[in-house]
């Protein structure tokens, strides 16, 4: 009998693959990079080919390790960034840079091309827009199609399909154009709670000849995350998978919210899945919420519905950068080189390294923060996604002196690490604002491993922060999606409850160091009010000029 799923997960620099149990249990898992071309700060894109191959690649090595024949798998489930892929006729990659190099089709969900195009979007003020938190962000798939329309008007013009990259990479495992309710939702301006595209939206913007077919480039047919695709795996991709011809393919989530799948259900005694913050800490950081009723909460999208649980409403926040910002802030300082010879000696990576040199200089996770001294770092490098919804903030790090040794790199790290926790913290702040019971974060996502981070986290927004015991949420999360595609249960609801883990709890510190986080996270505020202060004194005349006659 068929009773494993295999879930995938495919991030900015790696495409992962787990094989799990119905009961949740992972029995393999691999991976594979995935390249990412950098043409400036602003410019992030991929070759779907290339993701595509990776993925096969790492379904193939997972099951070898787990040692099962192709019949053992029921299903199959995907999530992915919110990459925008473009293709011709008959699935040809088109190219999406000036480059003209075809084999690179995606537009990376970091890439911030379209800050123009954004910033006229929400001129406009349309209403669909309310369902992003009021003001529509780069990073979503709109403005990169307007970019795309005004920038390369022959890829525009000769597309055939646009798609999330995760509703790609089912349309490459079963035929079918389906999306998923999760992808055009969130990143689209799909109105799921009323099912429709909303023409009038995509006239306004300059987009409207994508109405002008019912939408069949953009998605006709809109599914939940679970659904079942097609007839399943199409005879060319179980081959490339190595897997059963007919095997379920599930219609797939964002990554982020794949995570919240996998972790919201924990079994734990701390709040339940309607009082708890999912939180994906990876290269970006998402933030996501679920609620009967929807609730607008300014800065956060959303409220999105049926976009993670099936007939419950989403509020998604988070961060633009958060490994990433961290990386970018170790790459400053004069000892980075140093820290990167002896982090590889030891075989990890530098943010490792930093950390666990932070926890055994202060002897316990929650005393690290003293280490960070005068440090205070906001590190909003690639803007900050909320709750400011400000695509043209940029990191600030206030205290610096003449230091170039190690030791100010920990420290370093230390005060990046807790600019992380507070805009994790303005977050949950917005989110009660708007009357959101929050009484506990569940933390997955790569960084989620470590226990300085889980302290830190814990200590600087004053709440328990859950983390899933022995299993990956993300990849388990896909897999729930596999396993009810499958029919292996009833509903994804079903699934989330049967094969979710146990978790245990970090509890936040109290005395001195919750008085220290209070100080930090005070200065951490007049910091990104000074940013934006000292941001609009710098703007040139002509600026101002030419905002006033667009």
């Amino acid at each position: 009998m068929s009773e494993y799923v295999v879930g995938i997960d495919v991030g900015t620099g790696s495409a992962r693959a787990g094989i799990f149990t119905r009961s949740g249990r992972m029995v393999a898992t691999a991976k594979h990079d995935i390249a990412l071309y950098r043409d400036g700060p602003d410019i992030a894109e991929q070759s779907s080919d290339d993701i595509w191959r990776a993925v096969c690649a790492c379904v193939r090595e997972a099951m070898a390790q787990a040692g099962l024949a192709p019949e053992a798998v029921a299903g199959i489930g995907f999530d992915a960034t919110c990459s925008l892929v473009v293709l011709g006729e008959g699935g040809t990659p088109l190219p999406v840079g000036r480059h003209g190099d075809s084999s690179r089709d995606v537009i990376v969900w970091m890439d911030h091309r379209a800050l123009d195009q954004a910033e006229r979007i929400n001129r406009g003020g349309h209403p669909v827009l309310a369902y992003v938190g009021g003001t529509i962000s780069p990073e979503m798939e709109t403005p990169k199609l307007l970019w795309l329309k005004e920038t390369l008007p022959r890829t525009y013009a000769a597309a055939w399909q646009f798609f999330d990259l995760t509703d790609f990479l089912t349309w490459r495992a079963s035929g079918s154009l389906a999306r998923s309710t999760c992808t055009v939702t969130c990143k689209w301006t799909y109105l799921a709670h009323e099912a429709r595209w909303d023409g009038g939206y995509f006239a306004e913007v300059g987009l409207g000849d994508l109405g002008e077919d019912g939408f069949a480039r953009i998605g006709r047919e809109i599914v939940p995350g679970g659904t079942a695709l097609g007839s399943g795996l199409t005879a060319r991709a179980a081959a490339e998978l190595g897997l059963r011809p007919g095997t379920a393919v599930a219609a797939g989530l964002i990554d982020a919210h794949a995570g919240g799948v996998g972790s919201i259900g924990v079994v734990s005694p701390h709040g339940t899945a309607l009082t708890r913050m999912a939180y994906v800490f990876g290269t970006s950081a998402c933030t996501l919420t679920s609620s009967r009723e929807p609730r607008f909460i300014p800065g956060l999208w959303g409220p999105y519905f049926s976009a993670m649980a099936p007939g419950f409403w989403l509020n998604e926040g988070g961060q633009s950068g958060a490994g990433a910002a961290i990386e970018q802030l170790i790459a400053f300082h004069p000892a980075a080189a140093e820290a990167g010879s002896l982090a590889a000696a030891a075989d990890l990576s530098t943010p490792a390294w930093l950390a666990a040199q932070a926890l055994a200089r202060a002897g316990d996770a929650s005393d690290a923060v003293r280490l960070a001294g005068g440090l205070v770092v906001v590190p909003d490098f690639l803007g900050n996604r909320s709750p400011q919804a400000d695509p043209q903030a940029r990191g600030l790090i206030a205290g610096l002196g003449m230091e170039r040794d190690l030791v100010h790199l920990v420290s370093l790290y230390v005060a990046g690490l807790t600019g992380i926790g507070y805009g994790l913290r303005q977050i949950l702040e917005a989110s009660r604002a708007a009357g959101a019971a929050i009484e506990a974060i569940v933390l997955s996502g790569g960084a989620g491993r470590d226990p300085l981070i889980r302290q830190m986290l814990a200590d600087c927004t004053g709440l328990p922060v859950l983390v899933p015991d022995g299993v990956d949420p993300v990849l388990l999360g896909s897999a729930m999606l596999g396993a009810t595609a499958a029919g292996l249960f009833a509903s994804l609801e079903e699934a989330m409850s049967r094969m979710a883990p146990g978790a245990g709890a970090c509890l936040p510190a109290g005395g001195d160091v919750a008085s220290l986080h209070e100080r930090r996270f005070a200065a951490f505020g007049r910091l990104q009010q000074a940013a934006r202060a000292a941001r609009e004194l710098m703007r040139a005349p002509q600026d101002d000029q030419a905002r006033e006659t667009r």
